[in-house]
């Protein structure tokens, strides 16, 4: 009697068990299987499937607005942005906001590992920069050039002070005796005959300068700060324009 009395019991107890279960085990909400059933998202995989990428970014997006808490959605647009429309700045947001909403899913590892190589390739696009080593070996050999560049530099005006010194050496006052070639020279010039009124110059003591290439009669005048006019009576006879080279010129001075 006893066995049969508790085996009704012990029945009762499993069907209320069971009911208990059953209750516990229903989803309370749309999960992700519910939003992969969707309408949009089924459009959206249809036009995967055909390579329509575009068309698919459209009803993924379209799905968004319909329920924007579809994580299936944003993980389907992180992987098109990612891989076939080339946006890594949208496949990053699209990728979060999946993480956001379903961060326990067994591939979120691998997607946070896809979202630093997005951003390693937006920050490259937008700021391209060498490598640290290959960035200070290039500062090095600049410098390295540069001084060298400058020691040429410096070498190169020393060779050109010292020839200049050469062939322009300083003019030396030269004092006129009377048995000086250059005399008569200067004794007319220190009485030029009249000029239109204008008086010549008077000159007791003269210097000499030797014709190098590129004088002329007015060039060397503004050197010794004198006028071409007396440059020319100081020495008669000269031509200006068959004047020679190391031609020694008598410059009177004031």
């Amino acid at each position: 009697m006893r066995v049969i009395f508790w085996k009704p019991i012990r029945l009762g107890v499993l069907a209320v068990l069971c009911v208990i279960g059953w209750g516990g085990c229903s989803p309370a909400g749309p999960g992700v299987t519910d939003e992969k059933r969707e309408p949009l998202f089924l459009v959206g995989l249809s036009r995967v499937n055909v390579m329509d990428f575009e068309g698919a970014i459209e009803a993924f997006q379209q799905a968004l607005e319909a329920n924007p808490q579809s994580a299936a959605a944003h993980l389907q647009l992180g992987w098109l942005y990612a891989g076939k429309v080339s946006d890594p700045a949208a496949a990053i947001y699209h990728y979060e906001q999946f993480l956001r909403r379903q961060p326990a899913d067994p591939n979120a590892k691998m997607i946070r590992q896809q979202i630093v190589g997005l951003k390693h390739t937006l920050a490259g696009a937008v700021l391209p920069m060498p490598p640290v080593s290959g960035l200070q070996k290039q500062v090095e050999y600049l410098q390295e050039k540069n001084r060298r560049l400058q020691e040429d530099l410096d070498r190169l005006r020393r060779e050109f002070a010292s020839r200049s010194a050469l062939t322009n050496p300083p003019p030396e006052p030269v004092v006129v005796g009377r048995n000086s070639p250059v005399a008569g020279r200067v004794l007319a010039a220190s009485n030029p005959p009249p000029n239109n009124g204008r008086s010549g110059s008077a000159s007791t003591v003269v210097q000499t300068h030797k014709v190098i290439a590129g004088d002329t009669p007015t060039s060397i005048a503004r050197r010794y700060a004198i006028s071409v006019e007396s440059l020319l009576q100081a020495n008669p006879g000269l031509n200006p324009k068959r004047m020679r080279i190391n031609q020694n010129l008598t410059i009177p001075v004031r």
